[in-house]
């Protein structure tokens, strides 16, 4: 999130998604392609879920963010985004029976009022005077598609290892994304190749894509989709406290409220009986 508004002016958004996952496959390719060719049958019997869980991992949780940001704003952002952990605690209650102990839902509702104080910026009436725009729904659509993406990668059972797994969702996320690619340059629209543009498709590669994205789908194995989802709820923290570190933005008191809710309530919410 830093990176697309530090960078929005360089590079597209269907670009910014494309060129993340291309450099990610990449540095994946040399530890994954011997195993993807070893388990090239399974390979076979999964590519309908590898290109469904890529465009909705690499796809729609990648460029409609970077859309959705250019009309709408911060605050409409981080509101709707909390509504997804909610979706997969719920989703995976109803379609994969998880369970959801009393003390568990106490915790989802601490996290949620947390994060709310943050987006709201501890005044309630900010969250009256919302406005929305077509930008919302892109995100909307980001939101709900993470919240499926999340199911689907914990119960679409898979003989491929974890890392290969993930490098063919990314090659499948490169299919789905490349025709949108493509028109979005025939539209005029074009990366401002430089020495910041190519730092910041490399960090977004190594850290938000490689680093994230495996560590959420390891942790998922351990806790489930449900709990899983409640880290979500430390972006907005991590998201101030970051803006104050490298973009100069003040990190407010609602911030470290916020946080005296979020961590309480995930610790609720995930520790054993």
């Amino acid at each position: 999130m830093l990176v697309a508004r530090a960078t929005h002016d360089l590079i597209p958004p269907v670009a910014l998604a494309f060129w993340r996952w291309a450099v990610t496959f990449l540095l994946l390719s040399p530890i994954t392609l011997a195993v993807l060719w070893r388990h090239r049958d399974a390979l076979r019997r999964d590519w309908l879920d590898l290109l469904v869980l890529g465009a909705l991992g690499m796809g729609v949780c990648g460029a409609f963010v970077y859309i959705g940001a250019d009309s709408t704003t911060a605050t409409n952002i981080g509101l709707i985004y909390a509504a997804s952990p909610i979706l997969i605690v719920v989703f995976a209650r109803l379609f994969y029976g998880e369970s959801l102990s009393m003390r568990q839902g106490l915790g989802v509702a601490i996290c949620l009022l947390g994060v709310l104080a943050i987006i709201c910026k501890g005044d309630p009436r900010i969250l009256l005077e919302l406005r929305f725009v077509v930008g919302d729904l892109w995100i909307t659509a980001a939101a709900i598609a993470w919240a499926v993406y999340s199911l689907l990668l914990r119960h679409r059972n898979s003989e491929l290892p974890m890392i290969a797994r993930f490098a063919a969702i990314t090659a499948g996320g490169l299919i789905i994304l490349l025709p949108f690619y493509i028109g979005e340059m025939a539209a005029g629209d074009l990366v401002t190749w430089n020495t910041t543009t190519i730092v910041t498709i490399l960090f977004l590669a190594l850290v938000p894509s490689c680093g994230a994205y495996l560590s959420y789908a390891k942790i998922q194995r351990t806790l489930g989709a449900g709990p899983t989802s409640l880290l979500m709820y430390l972006v907005p923290l991590y998201n101030g406290v970051l803006a104050f570190l490298l973009l100069g933005e003040t990190l407010e008191t609602y911030h470290l409220v916020g946080a005296a809710m979020v961590l309480p309530g995930i610790y609720l919410a995930t520790r054993k009986a």
